[in-house]
This record gives structure tokens, sequence and C-alpha cells, in this order.
């Protein structure tokens, strides 16, 4: 615009020159400029005023690279963000105006910087988040919770800006770190607990103890009152069970706990009837004292005797105790018979002296004791103790009161002068101040912060300003830590409140809209022990907050309970019956049958649905015992069976080896008949397979020995009848009767077909003068074998029957000494 007008007003300048007077042109020349200044300098005031009037970015942007001046580019660069622009500018700016190319130039470097600084805090929450989660999933817990602390700190850094996921994700892990350092914690307080129960029981036991023996003392001056000693039994009685609880008891130790408790109560109730037979034995030491009316023997000595023993009975004074003076007296009356001797009776003129000097002792002591005199106090409660121990209890009873009081006077001032209060704050000072720089759990360290000033508040205070400054200090900064987690926790409290809404939400609408009747139990079950287990991981919530959501779920929980429990007690009804039937089954015969239903049993049992855990113990081992005992009978007929078998098998084997003996000695018939008597008294099904294949295979050896036998026998009674017949005939009446019923005796006999015949029955050749004959024999006797309905029962009984022909032939024919060799072979052959 400027050329423009310079240009303009050169023109008319050279017009001017020739046309106007040469006095004109100063004053045109001058007027032009000025107008033109002023036409500039409103622009660029409107450009300044346009540049500190905050405009857009795009107007910035134009004013930097078009403005009038150097101050109004300058101006308007410096306020360009826009990183679009900025590279615009700088582009046109490059080479044409350095000082709005610089501007521009740190601009864009001041954007790069804080975009990479804003990655490397994305960045390093990333990385937190990724730390927090491989910690929650770490298994190693050593510096577990400083670590967590670390990271706590870390994120405290970098949370301002993190999105919603991020902070959920970096809460979520670092409450499963909580959870695991609370877990340890746990169980370190759980391994505490067992200690201090075992402390307990073991001071018990020693308490315990040291009573029974001193009890059992016999130098005891006086020993506790049956009060003391019934408190004492219920107070440790609880104390023992209070530290037994969920926990495990050795046996040596219970034996001890009930073997001294048992001691003690014997001690109390022998006492108590004692007491209540007081006024009997009063009488009894009255009636037989000196100087009253002695009665008769049978009135006096018998009578009282008698009844001192009565008493005596019905006391029953533990042995392991001394005795007392009126079962001493009891005893000394029930062995009198003509006149009860009198009770030693104790010295009152030294028990007195004794109690004078007692109370000129306890007199000082009270003295002293308000001097604060320790030392003195001290031997005077020491010589006052010795005299109360040689007093009896009538003479004791009346300082007891008084000994307590000033025995807890003389612990209070041994306290105080033993012990300063300053001391006492300095150490709390170094305790605090040591607790500072411990890395611990932040509740442990408050709960501990608060146990110090607790105590500080015990000791009164101190007028000692520094040392209060000092606690003061060190107090603040042992809390300082646990500031941060202590804000962490309630951020988290209010995150596990809004899901322990959410799971009584969802526990209603399950309530709500179940379907009873056709539910499967197991679901409902397992709902329920998910809404317990999720609602106790919600954890820690804000007490007050969680109260109404407490009672709530409670609620529904109780209802569902109710639910559960009547399905789990109708499903222990049937248990029940199952176990019923399984009893009835342990006596049931048959036993196979028994077995068979106990099967089945078995199986309705896996069939039935949810019952409590304790209830279904104790009906499953019932039914557990009831199976065992019907399938235990089947073990133990299988065992008895097994030892019958081994018996029998014992018994027959002596017989086979008697048999086996005899056999192979060829013993004669009548003792293996006798064997063979024996072995059939045996069943064989009652024996071993092994046996049983024994035992059969020797009676058939038996049997095939006397069947030999026996032909041997027969075969030499024939050879006999058949050499007799050769030198006379033999009479009829010698011979089995049964030969006698052979149809053929009267016939005409043929000694060489009778030959013949033994020689075929025994399979023997025959001469071949006789091939023939033989022949035709063999021939007929095939006909009648075919024909025949019966044949012959063997051919023993052919051979008999031949024999029979042979020797009852008539007298008038006679055999040749060859025919009756060749059938005397034959036979021969048989065997």
């Amino acid at each position: 615009m400027a050329a423009f007008l310079r240009r303009l007003f050169k023109s008319r300048t050279t017009q001017l020159k020739k046309t106007a007077p040469a006095v004109n042109k100063q004053p045109q020349q001058t007027d032009a400029a000025k107008t033109a200044k002023e036409d500039r300098g409103a622009r660029i005031a409107k450009q300044l005023e346009a540049v500190q009037g905050m405009p857009a970015q795009t107007k910035l942007a134009e004013l930097a690279i078009g403005g009038l001046t150097a101050e109004v580019r300058s101006r308007a660069a410096s306020g360009l963000r826009d990183e679009a622009l900025l590279h615009d500018v700088i582009r046109q700016a490059k080479g044409r105006d350095k000082g709005v190319f610089q501007i521009v130039r740190q601009a864009l470097q001041q954007l790069r910087d804080a975009q990479a600084a804003q990655n490397e805090l994305e960045d390093k929450r990333q990385q937190l988040i990724q730390q927090a989660q491989d910690q929650a999933r770490s298994e190693d817990t050593i510096l577990y919770e400083p670590r967590l602390d670390t990271l706590l700190k870390q994120w405290k850094s970098v949370e301002t800006g993190a999105s919603n996921e991020q902070i959920t994700e970096f809460l979520s892990a670092t409450h499963q770190c909580r959870e695991r350092i609370r877990e340890v914690q746990q169980q370190q307080l759980q391994r505490q607990q067992q200690q201090e129960k075992l402390d307990q029981r073991k001071q018990t036991l020693v308490l315990l103890g040291e009573t029974l023996t001193q009890l059992k003392a016999d130098d005891i001056s006086e020993p506790p009152t049956l009060t003391a000693l019934d408190a004492l039994l219920k107070t440790q009685h609880n104390r023992w069970i209070e530290a037994s609880e969920n926990t495990d008891v050795s046996a040596p130790e219970q034996t001890r706990y009930n073997s001294t408790s048992a001691g003690l109560r014997d001690y109390v109730e022998a006492h108590q009837r004692l007491m209540q037979a007081q006024e009997q034995i009063a009488t009894l030491s009255v009636s037989t004292a000196p100087g009253d009316e002695i009665k008769d023997d049978a009135e006096l000595g018998v009578e009282t005797a008698d009844q001192a023993k009565t008493l005596l009975a019905i006391l029953e004074w533990p042995t392991v105790f001394p005795l007392p003076e009126p079962v001493i007296v009891l005893q000394a009356l029930a062995k009198q018979r003509k006149k009860a001797e009198p009770v030693e009776q104790p010295d009152l003129a030294r028990q007195n002296s004794l109690s004078t000097d007692l109370d000129r002792l306890l007199t000082e002591l009270d003295s002293a004791l308000e001097n604060k005199q320790l030392k003195p106090a001290k031997q005077l409660l020491k010589n006052a103790q010795q005299i109360a121990k040689k007093l009896d209890s009538r003479h004791q009873k009346p300082f007891a009161a008084r000994m307590q009081l000033l025995q807890g006077q003389f612990n209070e001032l041994s306290d105080w002068q033993g012990f300063a209060t300053t001391p006492k704050q300095i150490a709390l000072c170094e305790q605090m101040e040591h607790l500072a720089a411990q890395p611990i759990d932040p509740e442990a360290k408050a709960a501990h912060i608060k146990e110090l000033q607790e105590e500080w508040k015990s000791l009164g205070g101190s007028s000692d300003r520094l040392l209060w400054a000092r606690f003061k200090q060190a107090s603040d900064a042992a809390y300082e830590p646990c500031k941060a987690y202590f804000a962490a926790k309630s951020d988290l409290k209010h995150a596990n409140l809004a899901t322990r809404q959410l799971i009584c939400q969802q526990l209603q609408e399950f309530m709500a809209q179940a379907d009873w009747p056709s539910i499967d139990w197991k679901v409902a079950e397992r709902i329920h022990q998910t809404a317990r287990q999720e609602w106790k991981a919600a954890w820690p919530v804000e007490f007050r907050d969680n109260r109404p959501l407490q009672k709530q779920f409670d609620e529904l929980l109780k209802q569902l309970d109710a639910k559960l429990n009547n399905e789990r007690q109708r499903n222990e009804a049937l248990k029940q019956a199952i176990v019923a039937s399984a009893e009835e089954l342990m006596t049931a015969e048959p036993l196979a049958n028994a077995m068979v239903q106990a099967k089945e049993l078995q199986g309705h049992w896996q069939a039935i649905g949810i019952t409590r855990h304790r209830e279904d113990r104790k009906l499953w081992q019932a039914f557990r015992q009831a199976c065992d005992a019907i399938f235990a009978r089947r073990e133990q007929e299988n065992s008895l069976q097994k030892q019958a078998v081994v018996a029998a098998d014992e018994q027959v084997n002596i017989i086979l080896e008697c048999a086996d003996q005899a056999l192979s000695a060829s013993t004669n018939s009548d003792e293996l008949s006798a064997i063979w008597t024996e072995l059939a008294a045996h069943s064989p099904q009652a024996l071993s397979a092994s046996t049983r294949d024994r035992y059969n295979d020797v009676r058939q050896r038996l049997h095939t020995a006397k069947q030999r036998q026996e032909l041997v026998t027969r075969l030499q009674q024939w050879t006999g009848c058949i050499q007799a017949r050769g030198q006379a005939p033999i009479d009829r009446t010698n011979v089995p009767l049964e030969w006698t019923k052979f149809n053929q005796l009267d016939q005409p006999i043929d000694f060489q077909e009778l030959a013949i015949r033994t020689e075929i029955l025994a399979d023997q050749p025959s001469p071949v003068a006789d091939q023939r004959k033989r022949m035709e024999i063999q021939v007929q006797r095939l006909a009648q074998s075919i024909g025949a309905a019966e044949q012959s029962a063997s051919p023993l009984t052919d051979a008999e029957k031949l024999v029979a022909l042979w020797c009852l032939a008539p007298a008038s024919v006679a055999a040749s000494k060859e025919l009756e060799q060749r059938m005397l072979n034959a036979l021969e052959s048989l065997v």
C-alpha cells in the first residue's frame, strides 16, 4: 500500500511540475505524506489491539506473517499454540522474518518437550500399574510391604491426569497386594495366637501344679479356702478351654491338665464332705472328751468307733493330701474300743504369743511403708510371713486381709522407687523414633503409635517441654507414611462398599426370582458360598456406611440359609433311612442278596442332594460302618471257608501220602480198601483245586490197583480150579454159587473151543491148526453181539464164565494138558 501511494504521488508531482506554478509544489507533498503516515499508524494500532484481544489462532497466524511491524508479528507469533499453524508460520517466516522464526521454533520445541513429558508420564503410569499387578501375583513376600509403599508414593506423583481405567487397575492391584499382606499378617497373628494359647496352657498347668503341690505339702501353714480353690478351678478351666479352642493340644499336655484338675477337684469335694460332717465329728469328740462320764464298752467304745469308721468312709479323704485335724480325730476315735483317747490340743499359749508378735510386726511394716522405707519394710514383711506360716488356721485368719493389703503397698513402693518416670519417657521417645524409621505395615505402625501415646498418657505427661516436643516430633514423623495409606484405603473402602451393594442387589434378585420347588440346590448352595466369599473379599469398608448393608446381607443370607437348611434336613432324613436299611442288612440272609441291596443303597446315597457337612460325615460314617460290616461277613465266610479247605487239605494230604506209599509198596487189597474208605469219607468239593486233582488221581490209582489185585486173586483161584479139574472132577459145592447158574453147565463141553474163546478174550494167538475154528467162533460171537440186546458186562465176566464151564465140565470129559496150558496162559495174559 505504501509503495502504491508513493507511485501515485510521484505521478501527480510530475504532472504538477508541468502545469502548476512552482510556488505550490512543496505544500502538496507535505500533506500527502502526512495522510499516509496517519493511515499506517491507525492500521498498526488496530493490529496491536487485535493481538491483545486474544483472537483466534488463525488470525494470529495471519498477523505473524502480515503484521505491519515487528512488534505485531512477534506478539502474534508468541500467542500461537496450534501445532499445525506453527508449522505453517515457521515455513513462511523462514528467511523472511528471523524474529518470528525464532519465536515459533521455540514454541514448537516447547510443544515437543511437553508431549514427551506427557508420554513419559503415561509410560510411568503404565509401568507402575504393571509393577503393582506383578507384585499382586508375586509369591516373594520379602520386603513386600515396603515395595508396596514405594509404589503408592510413586503413583501419588503421577496420579493427576490418570484415566479412570488406570486408577481402577492400580487400586485393584494394590488391593490384592494388601490382601496378600493381610493374609501374611493373619498367618503371623494365628501363629502368635497359637503361641499365646500355648503359653496360657503352660501357665495354667504351672498354676494348677503348684497349687496341687502346695496342698500335698505337710508343712502348709494355711491352705487356700474352698471358695478360692473353686474359683481357681473354674477360671483355669475357662482359661484352658479358651487356650485349647481351634488348636491342637498334645495328649501328654491334656493328660497333665486332667490329672491336676482332677486332683484339685478331689480335694475340694473332700473338704466339702468334711464341712458337712463337722457337726457329727464335733459331737463324737465332745462325747469322748476327758472328764465326761465314761460309758461301758458296748455303749461307748464300740458305738463311737463304728460311727467314726462310718464318717471316715463317707469322707473318703484322698491319701495324697495331708490329713486335716478332724480326720485325724476320727481315725483316733475309730481305733478306740473302751474309751476315747483325748485329742491332742494345739499349744494355745505359743499361738497367742506368735499372734502378738505378728501384730507388732505388721504395725511396724505399715509405718515403714508410710515413710517410704523400702529396705526395712522388706525385712519386716519377710519376718511377718515367717511368723504367719507358724500360726494355725484359726489364729492366722484375722491377719490375712491386713497382710494382703500391706503386700500390695510394698509392691507399689518397690515399683515406684525402682523405675522413675523420666527414664520411661525417654525410653518412649527412643521407641517412637525407632518406629518412625521402620518400614512396617501402616496399620500396625499406627496401632503401635497409639500404644506408645497411651503409655505416655499413663505416665501423666511431662513437665519437660523439650522431652514432650521430642516425643511429638517423633510421633508425627512415624505417622507421616500412614497418611497416604489411609487415603488410598479410603478410596478402596468406597469401591468395596459399591461392590457389597451390588452383591446385596444380586442376592435379593436371586431370592425373588428363584423357582424354589424345582431349583438346583447345589447351585443355590454355591451361590450362598460365593456371596459370602465375595462379601468377605470386598474389605475394608467404612463401618458406619456398611452397617445397613451388613444387616441387609445377613437377612438375605438368613433367608437363603433357612431354605437350604430345610432341604439339607430333608436329605439328611433320606440318608438316615438309608443308614437304617443298611444296619438291617448287617444280619440279613442270604448274604449275597444283602450285598446286592447294600450296593443299591450306595447308589441311592450318591443321588441325594445337599446336606450339612458335619451331619453328613456322621451319617456317612454310620452308613460306611454298616456296609463294611455287611462285606466283612463275606470276608469272614471266605476266611472260614479257606480255613476249612486248609484243614481238609491237611487231613486228605496225610491219607494221600499213605495211599502213595501203599501203592508204591504193592500193598494187599485190604489195606487199599481201608485207604479207599478213608478217602471216601472226604468230599472232593471241600478241597482246594490242587488237592482235589491229586485226590481224584489217587482214587483212580487205588481203584485200578484194587481191580488188579482182585483180578490176580480171581485168576489164581481160577488157575487152581483148572489145575484141580485136570486131576479130578470138582465138587460143585466148593465153587462160587454163580458158576452153577450158567446155562451151558449141563451141555457137552468142548475144551478146545473154551481155550480158543479164552485166547480171543485175552487177545492171544491160537495154534495154526485151530485158526479155522477160531475164525468160526469169532464170526459166531460177532453175530451174537449184533443180535443180542445186551452185551457182556466185561471180558473178565466172560472169562469167568469160560472158567466155570471148564471146571464144572462132566467127569466123563477130560481136557488135554496142551489145552489146559493154553487156557492157563490165556488167563494169565489177562492181568
